[in-house]
């Protein structure tokens, strides 16, 4: 199945609800950074719940981020994230591995650590973008956005995150964000009815292993509370906007004398995009043509 992102509603509109399947852009980003097990699990729920909060977002060119910063071995997960369906991500330290829990789960939480803060940011390229920083309760990425949505945003949210892979590759990964919006907020029987649903729900990629489409999931999850499914599908995909020119810009950060360093001592300079693995190398003649165009002497 392809990656897709699928919205809907139910409980004449009390209810949002977003699924997305995001199995080929986790097997790309962990073929990109060569990520361990543990760290392909971590990242890939980031990336998923980076969709689906950006999916909420009204203005064209919309992203969300978010940073995961822990004490685990992983260090930072980051996942930068487009109302567009695009969708970029890195770990600082892919080679960190746990073994499974007893429950034969990855060990997400340990990895990530317990101590520590989620940090979003939401751009809407308006004028200043919307910052938060809430604490971590657990470290596994979903209860942690989950904590977030309740927290910052006082929207009662479910997410729940999944994947699953083996020695051969990324075989099911998605997530599903449910949220009682304002409307429904202070029905209570909506609000157990609804938890009692998500709590006996076995697991998000089980059902993808099944076969199960995103529409069944939904019906499986709120069928008979006036679901509706929106018919548009959104096509979902790993991409950076990074570039050689770009590359070569930031090199202008540095000074005459440090990019004089770089001719002298290695000839040239490579620079590796964080987010994509993407390397950008400018030999000595480029750096000396960089350097001219800073002193405004076209070589």
């Amino acid at each position: 199945m392809t990656d897709q992102l699928v919205r809907a509603t139910a409980a004449r509109g009390g209810i949002r609800a977003v699924g997305a399947i995001t199995t080929q852009l986790t097997e790309e980003a962990k073929q990109r950074h060569r990520l361990s097990y543990v760290a392909t699990a971590a990242l890939s729920r980031t990336m998923t719940a980076g969709l689906l909060l950006a999916s909420g977002m009204k203005r064209r060119g919309s992203k969300v981020t978010i940073r995961i910063q822990g004490d685990g071995p992983l260090g930072r997960v980051v996942a930068d994230a487009g109302l567009d369906g695009t969708v970029r991500g890195f770990v600082d330290y892919p080679e960190a591995e746990l073994p499974p829990t007893e429950s034969g789960k990855f060990d997400v939480g340990t990895a990530v650590g317990r101590l520590g803060y989620v940090y979003v940011l939401r751009d809407e390229g308006l004028d200043y973008p919307y910052t938060s920083t809430v604490e971590l309760v657990s470290g596994e990425v979903g209860e942690d956005v989950a904590n977030y949505l309740a927290y910052s945003e006082q929207t009662p949210s479910a997410l729940v995150l999944g994947e699953s892979f083996d020695t051969q590759g990324v075989r099911a990964s998605g997530g599903l964000l449910i949220q009682v919006l304002p409307k429904a907020a202070n029905d209570e029987a909506l609000v157990a009815e609804l938890e009692s649903r998500v709590t006996s729900l076995a697991g998000f990629t089980p059902l993808l292993k099944e076969g199960k489409t995103l529409p069944e999931i939904f019906e499986q999850i709120l069928g008979g509370l006036d679901l509706q499914i929106f018919p548009e599908t959104q096509p979902l995909r790993f991409h950076c906007g990074c570039s050689y020119d770009r590359a070569l810009g930031a090199l202008k950060l540095f000074s005459v004398a440090e990019l004089q360093d770089m001719i002298t001592e290695d000839q040239g300079a490579e620079a590796v995009c964080d987010f994509c693995g993407n390397v950008y190398r400018a030999d000595a003649h480029q750096l000396e043509k960089l350097i001219g165009d800073m002193q405004g002497k076209p070589i």
